[in-house]
């Protein structure tokens, strides 16, 4: 790393606050807030006096979902993002899929017209979008739920890799400052996620299989749209 890497030495945030939505957006519009319109998380409405959450959109329905979850779009990002750029490029050949379990992780990086931009909905454990993208979620998407990947990823206990005991350079593993999921009366290993996300889906966003769900639902969006795939000249 020392001989072959890079010294990052006078870098930067170019943007305040560093929300996430913020940084999103900010990165994929080489924009600042000034001028993308996402000025956090969420914000006070100037006009109306009322808090906006940055991908709210009453004008959308969900789609796959009935709760308020859905009703999600691009409507308050102000700037393109490069994946708005790539698609008009190509005279909208191009596929853009955004993926997250965020709602908003997956909205302002897919830009304003992707192919389709989904997130997980806790309620009831599936991939949703909205209205903005589409009218019916796709059959890939469908499928992907249909396997209730979160109930499989769950059914046995998060552990260590290793035995508790040989991590030497870690701290205790109760240790007050440390959350617990709720149900469970100490932040210890193992973790009984199988029982925790009967009551509480969002427990596996806060898991390493949140990852692994992401992943897997990204593997799927490449596999439903034959991301990659060349796109042949007509003439």
């Amino acid at each position: 790393m020392l001989n072959e890497g890079f010294s990052c030495e006078n870098t930067f945030i170019n943007y305040i606050p560093s929300y996430t939505a913020v940084g999103h957006t900010t990165v994929f519009t080489g924009s600042v807030p000034a001028i993308h319109g996402i000025a956090g998380n969420g914000w006070i409405d100037q006009a109306t006096g009322k808090g906006v959450y940055c991908t709210d959109d009453s004008t959308v329905q969900g789609v796959g979902s009935s709760s308020k979850a859905g009703k999600m779009s691009p409507r308050n990002l102000l700037a393109t993002t490069i994946t708005d750029e790539l698609r008009m490029a190509t005279n909208f050949q191009s596929k853009v899929i955004g993926v997250s379990l965020k709602d908003r992780a997956s909205i302002l990086p897919a830009g304003h017209n992707p192919t389709g931009a989904f997130w997980f909905d806790d309620a009831q454990g599936d991939f949703i979008t909205s209205t903005w993208y589409m009218n019916e979620l796709p059959k890939w998407v469908k499928d992907f739920n249909a396997k209730d990947e979160p109930s499989r990823l769950t059914a046995t206990p998060w552990t260590t890799l290793y035995p508790i005991n040989t991590y030497k350079q870690s701290t205790a593993d109760d240790v007050k400052w440390e959350g617990k999921f709720k149900g469970e009366t100490a932040p210890t290993f193992p973790h009984n996620l199988s029982e925790l996300y009967k009551t509480d889906k969002d427990v596996i966003r806060s898991s390493p299989y949140g990852n692994t769900l992401t992943l897997n639902f990204a593997k799927a969006a490449v596999d439903g749209n034959n991301l990659g795939e060349a796109l042949l000249p007509t003439f």
